[in-house]
């Protein structure tokens, strides 16, 4: 069956071909799995089947108990019993079997109630997932899209033709919508439009990541002179409060000129001096170590901003070296 479904695909490829020669065929895949694990309704029911199933096999193995001790019980007293009472014993047991291999059927089995519940949990999902490709397929051109977890063998598949987190935004998208306002709905719209249009060109996804380290790197800057002058600030009002404070004083007599001799006077204007100077150079020092930072940063985003070009041009050649053998390919 796979061997006609791949001649039958070959076929559809060449006839592609012939009637699109000059945009060549887009082809994208799913992994239907990873999507499943990544949609939030669908982990949360999931996890909820799982207590059940737990919850079921935790009674299975309690009847698997209570089978084992009617055996024991029958084996030590089996000497002792009539055969009336053996066969009584023994029908009890083989129909306590019965029912509990019935209950695992029921359960376990191929038609059971897990087997089941998945497929009722899975089918809106796959709907979802349905609708979402479609409308993917439909916007961005694509010829094919296949469920890279189906019986289909994919023998290798690019990672650049992997649409599945596509498919789980566009899931995710819809679920939010419902619950926005008109302005925050706008605000999302034009959000998820940025995103497609980065996904489409990831030579224009790097140079937006760049811009936005660049502008981080920028508004870091800005606060670090913003503390800095908050912190000279914040430094000459201390000591304008210290001077204002000598001289209140001085005038309400708490530290009369009488009562210094000429020995403190000195030390005093001695110890005065020494403070302003200390203080003149730790402002210098703070000025000092605040260029230097200020270097260091500039110095540090010339580097980010260096390297970030080097990368887009490594990544714009490399997306020009793919496009280029994709097309020799066709």
């Amino acid at each position: 069956m796979k061997k006609y479904f791949a001649i039958s695909l070959l076929l559809l490829s060449l006839g592609f071909k012939a009637n699109a020669q000059s945009r060549g065929i887009k082809i994208g895949y799913i992994d239907m799995e990873y999507i499943l694990q990544n949609v939030p309704d669908y982990a949360e029911a999931k996890n909820q089947l799982e207590q059940k199933a737990q919850k079921w096999k935790q009674d299975i193995e309690a009847k698997k108990v209570e089978i084992a001790k009617l055996k024991d019980a029958l084996k030590t007293e089996r000497a002792l019993l009539t055969k009336e009472l053996i066969d009584e014993r023994e029908e009890e047991i083989k129909f306590q079997e019965d029912e509990l291999l019935d209950f695992q059927q029921k359960k376990f089995g191929p038609d059971g109630d897990l087997i089941t519940q998945k497929a009722v949990l899975v089918k809106p999902i796959q709907d979802q997932v349905f609708t979402a490709v479609q409308d993917i397929a439909e916007v961005r051109k694509y010829d094919f899209i296949f469920d890279k977890s189906s019986d289909l063998t994919m023998l290798f598949a690019a990672k650049r033709h992997d649409i599945s987190d596509q498919v789980v935004r566009a899931i995710t998208r819809a679920e939010k919508r419902e619950q926005l306002s008109k302005k925050q709905l706008k605000e999302q719209e034009k959000k998820e439009y940025q995103e497609d249009v980065e996904d489409e060109n990831p030579t224009l996804a790097a140079r937006r990541k760049a811009l936005d380290e660049k502008k981080a790197a920028r508004e870091k800057l800005i606060a670090d002179r913003k503390a800095a002058a908050e912190q000279k600030k914040a430094d000459q009002e201390a000591k304008r409060k210290t001077l204002l404070d000598e001289k209140a004083a001085k005038k309400t007599g708490t530290v009369p000129d009488s009562d210094k001799t000429s020995e403190e006077k000195t030390t005093t204007s001695d110890d005065k001096k020494t403070g302003e100077a200390t203080s003149e150079e730790n402002t210098k020092e703070d000025k000092a170590a605040a260029r230097a930072k200020l270097l260091e940063d500039r110095k540090k985003a010339a580097e980010e901003r260096r390297k970030k070009i080097i990368e887009d041009r490594e990544a714009a050649k490399k997306a020009k070296e793919e496009k280029s053998n994709s097309q020799k390919t066709e």
